[in-house]
């Protein structure tokens, strides 16, 4: 299939379908988020068990997103984000129907699976289907529409949480993705697919999902078990060793899922070293922000959805313009500055504490949101044309895979470490506060079994009113402050990733192409 301009019919039919399959993916994300406690009460969730059911799509989605990138490359790049798609559908009306906590946690997973086959196939079609010199404004407009669906994902989840409509969050991906089946099916041509495609590799695949998997698990029991604990510490050095294993196998391998080849183009070893550290500081700031507004600041869900709106606003305007000024100048100070924005803004919502609720937002939260959204909006569009400009057209799927693993990998550990953190810092925090006050052992031993669920820590019955009361403010007071320490921690990575910008990404034309 050869290149189209993107103003042709075709490259609308690309970028279109393009976009409503990515919207479906990334939308459960961010609208989850603040449909989280009306989810807990539905379905008698733990604190723990909610991590899980972020993490179970995460964590499909991280391991397999490469295998997905190769597989479109090889196999036929329509086809199989086609597959994905119907996957994907399959998974979310099974999650829309699922009865327990555990089967929606199994259900997510096939959303994961789903997704891992087609996120890759959104970029890599623009990228391989679109004139070079239109591909970065391509790919702001791919950026700027999806992220009004992703960003926009927490008013819609807020309002269906608040309405006691949660599962529609998965019942709404149905009717999209048949349209975007039947676009994909009469409007947009497969490639070319290669006659010696190579074997997959599946031992890759496999040791990556265990050593995610167990990585997960090791760092969400720690606050339960802690680190001495077999459990916990066995699970983490288990799954340490499974990724060392991946590495060792994708080295050997003729045909490795992760080429890491890849790596010695300089660029794309920082592209993905920026998008790691900014990617996991977001998803860690947009998770612990919806928990702080909901469950301690007296926001309802969909106000805390709403507070995200000037973030998509600047992201539906200016990303596009950001990519193309990003084509004509280069993306290095792009890619500098607005990962460095991006951890600012972080670092100002650490700085909140207990508010009067929404009525203060704008000068509690707002600055910060505003600083954060300036900054990913600068560096969304750079940072997908920098990775997908640093390989050929052949290869572009699987670029594209290894920057969206990169991107849910970060994701996974930002949840699953910072969920771990939050409870030690929260735990920590209340134990000597909880000294001080007049309470039997087993009172406080009890309190303190409630840091487990964060800020749905409730108080245990039998105290007296004013203990209760006590109880509650220091759950308040102590869960502010771990949210602020947590806060600060995602801020520093945006950071990093500023820094790992201003280490590796040069100007690419000085690069030849992998």
């Amino acid at each position: 299939m050869s290149t189209v301009s993107l103003r042709s019919t075709a490259g609308r039919w690309v970028v279109t379908s393009s976009i409503l399959a990515s919207a479906m993916a990334f939308i459960d994300g961010t609208a989850l988020n603040v449909a989280l406690p009306s989810l807990q009460r539905s379905l008698h969730a733990s604190g723990a068990e909610l991590f899980w059911v972020l993490n179970a799509y995460m964590l499909m989605l991280a391991a397999l997103i490469l295998l997905g990138g190769t597989l479109g490359d090889r196999l036929g790049r329509r086809h199989i984000f086609m597959t994905g798609i119907m996957i994907f559908i399959a998974g979310s009306a099974a999650c829309g129907l699922a009865g327990t906590v555990t089967m929606l946690i199994i259900f997510r997973m096939v959303q994961g699976i789903g997704g891992a086959l087609m996120i890759p196939g959104s970029l890599s079609l623009i990228s391989s289907a679109i004139d070079e010199a239109e591909r970065g404004k391509a790919i702001g407009t791919w950026s700027s529409v999806t992220t009004l669906v992703t960003i926009g994902g927490p008013i819609l989840g807020g309002a269906l949480a608040d309405a006691g409509l949660w599962r529609y969050i998965f019942f709404i991906n149905i009717p999209i993705g048949i349209i975007t089946l039947l676009c994909l099916w009469w409007k947009v041509a497969e490639q070319e697919i290669p006659a010696d495609a190579p074997p997959q590799d599946y031992p890759g695949a496999v040791l990556i999902v265990g050593g995610l998997a167990l990585l997960n698990f090791g760092f969400l029991r720690v606050p339960v078990s802690g680190f001495d604990s077999l459990a916990a510490y066995g699970s983490i050095l288990a799954g340490a060793l499974l990724l060392a294993g991946f590495v060792i196998t994708e080295q050997r391998s003729r045909h490795p899922m992760l080429p890491l080849h890849l790596f010695k183009n300089r660029t794309f070893t920082g592209a993905n070293l920026l998008t790691f550290f900014l990617y996991a500081g977001l998803s860690g700031s947009m998770l612990f922000l919806s928990l702080n507004m909901v469950q301690m600041q007296g926001y309802s869900q969909l106000e805390s959805g709403l507070s995200f709106l000037p973030f998509t606003l600047l992201m539906v305007f200016l990303a596009r313009l950001a990519g193309s000024l990003a084509d004509k100048y280069g993306p290095r100070w792009f890619l500098i500055i607005g990962p460095f924005l991006a951890g600012t803004g972080m670092l100002l919502m650490a700085l909140v504490g207990q508010t009067t609720g929404p009525s203060s937002y704008w000068t509690t939260f707002f600055p910060g949101i505003m600083v954060l959204g300036m900054g990913m909006t600068i560096t969304v569009a750079p940072l997908t044309a920098t990775v997908m400009g640093c390989v050929s057209s052949q290869l572009s799927g699987t670029a594209s895979g290894v920057n969206n693993a990169v991107t849910r990998i970060a994701g996974v550990f930002a949840v699953a470490v910072f969920g771990a953190l939050a409870v030690l810092f929260f735990a920590g925090s209340m134990q000597p506060a909880l000294q001080e006050l007049p309470l039997t052992a087993a009172q406080k031993a009890a309190a303190m079994a409630q840091t487990a669920n964060l800020g749905d820590a409730a108080v245990p019955q039998g105290l007296p009113h004013q203990q209760q009361q006590l109880v509650a403010q220091l759950y308040h007071q102590h869960f502010i402050r771990s949210y602020g320490k947590i806060m600060a921690m995602c801020g520093g990575l945006g950071w990093l990733g500023s820094l790992m910008a201003w280490i590796f990404i040069k100007s690419q034309k000085s690069e030849r192409r992998i």
